[in-house]
């Protein structure tokens, strides 16, 4: 029996030697991202989650590679300057960046204000503009680099009180396709991937009147069960690959056949 051409390239550690940003890093999706990518050396990214980050930083450890974590609030144009920075001085220029951090802010159109809705594109659009702007004059240098965007089912199904956080997601999209065109030439990837109803932690936090029972949600996907941050992570990992340097400007739905497109 012949040994399939891809085992030897996925049993080694493909992103040995780069060093890879994950945002909002400390827990969930990010945290198992981290641990995806831990054959790159992985910053941890968070916002005063020393706790939390701290320990994803010892789980990436223990998988044996190096890392540190930066916290930043990204809102904060000259934070995001120095988070880079900081991760460049410390472990090296960011090869892989993943624009996870964000906010699910609930509420109603009519709760909907101003305010609100500048929030909402700033947590979910706007930071990861200037993630992205801080990190590619290094990755052009070198000729290689991948950005990877989280954006969310909602950007294309949209949903009841999540009107601008849906918005700032479907934003992502368009940031993705005009980045793809402007890097590419450059040896940068850039993709996004959108998780459909994943289970992490964070919805224990929302009031109960918000949470959708999970019995509906499974009813909507073909796969029928909830899906897992490792899920996303997965996916976000084979993106990051030098497998996928022919993938750039993507979609790619991480919701077990929610939306079918």
């Amino acid at each position: 029996m012949t040994t399939p051409l891809l085992a030897a390239p996925l049993t080694t550690r493909p992103l040995q030697g780069r060093v890879a940003l994950i945002t909002g890093a400390a827990t969930g999706i990010g945290a198992a991202t981290a641990r995806a990518l831990a054959s790159a050396t992985v910053a941890i990214g968070h916002y005063a989650q020393i706790d939390q980050a701290r320990t994803a930083l010892e789980e990436v450890r223990r998988l044996g590679a190096d890392g540190i974590e930066v916290s930043a609030d990204l809102t904060d144009p000259d934070a995001v300057g120095l988070m880079a920075s900081q991760v460049a001085s410390e472990v090296g220029p960011v090869d892989i960046l993943v624009n996870n951090a964000g906010a699910y802010p609930r509420m109603t159109w009519h709760e909907t204000d101003a305010t609100a809705w500048s929030h909402a594109l700033d947590v979910n659009l706007t930071i990861h503009y200037r993630m992205s702007h801080a990190v590619t004059p290094s990755m052009i240098n070198r000729q290689w680099g991948r950005i990877i965007n989280v954006s969310s089912v909602n950007a294309r199904a949209g949903r009841p009180g999540l009107t601008a956080y849906s918005t700032a997601k479907a934003g992502l999209l368009g940031l993705t396709r005009s980045l793809a065109r402007e890097l590419g030439p450059h040896g940068i990837c850039v993709n996004t991937v959108l998780p459909g109803a994943i289970q992490v932690d964070a919805e224990n936090t929302l009031p109960a009147h918000h949470r959708a029972r999970p019995e509906d949600q499974i009813a909507r996907q073909c796969v029928p069960r909830r899906g897992q941050p490792d899920d996303v992570a997965a996916a976000i990992a084979f993106l990051a690959a030098p497998a996928a340097s022919f993938i750039t400007g993507q979609s790619l739905h991480i919701d077990g056949g929610w939306l079918l497109h």
